[in-house]
């Protein structure tokens, strides 16, 4: 079934599949991504150095190298061929980013505003949201995004995971069927390639006019 999952499950239900597991792991990996990154850039505590370090070694490890522990836990937690399961994975994957990314967004927010708002009798969490989160923005749509895009387009862990054709998601059938070779009509893998770009150039439309203030904040603050 997992080889030809086009002949038993519908486009849709492929496409729904990636953007329910793509969509929650981007914003798992930016809520936990955000409260780690907030705590990195402003607060100094016994191993903040060495978790950095720890970070950054899990980002240039290869996935794979993760695979068994994740199997294992996923397999006790019951929800390793699950949807859920994917999308903790794959949120596991992009927090080290979004932490880095997001970690130097935050330290580029002059401390002055946060105090002033503490002056005003905002809290830690107030200050977060309505000060800290606002001017950080274009980071955290980056960090988004790339978290989606990793998330959308991977399937070599998703197929280590995975047993059922209900929950394949689209960039795995398209990768079992370029397998298969010449055993798979190739209409349809055409079909399913441009079916598969078209929520990417939507993302990329949408986030547009961030990735520009990004790139103006960047020249800015070099």
């Amino acid at each position: 079934v997992l080889d030809r999952p086009y002949q038993s499950v519908h486009f849709t239900t492929l496409l729904k599949n990636s953007l329910v597991v793509s969509l929650g792991a981007a914003l798992l990996a930016l809520v936990l991504g955000a409260s780690l990154a907030y705590a990195f850039a402003r607060f100094r505590f016994p191993g903040r150095k060495p978790g950095l370090f720890i970070l950054l070694l899990t980002a240039v490890i290869p996935p794979i190298a993760f695979a068994t522990p994740l199997y294992i836990v996923l397999s006790i937690l019951q929800i390793r061929t699950s949807l859920l399961g994917l999308t903790i994975v794959y949120a596991v994957f992009a927090i080290p980013f979004c932490i880095w990314n997001m970690r130097a967004a935050f330290q580029s927010v002059p401390r002055e505003l946060e105090e002033a708002a503490f002056l005003d009798g905002a809290g830690y969490l107030s200050t977060f949201r309505y000060v800290t989160l606002p001017l950080a923005l274009p980071s955290i749509a980056i960090a988004a995004l790339i978290s989606f895009l990793m998330a959308y387009s991977e399937f070599a862990i998703g197929w280590l995971f995975v047993d059922k054709a209900q929950t394949v998601t689209l960039s795995m059938a398209i990768y079992a069927m370029v397998q298969s070779g010449n055993a798979q009509p190739w209409s349809i893998l055409g079909s399913l390639v441009v079916i598969m770009s078209i929520p990417v150039i939507l993302v990329f439309v949408i986030f547009q006019r961030t990735l520009l203030e990004r790139m103006l904040f960047g020249a800015l603050d070099t």
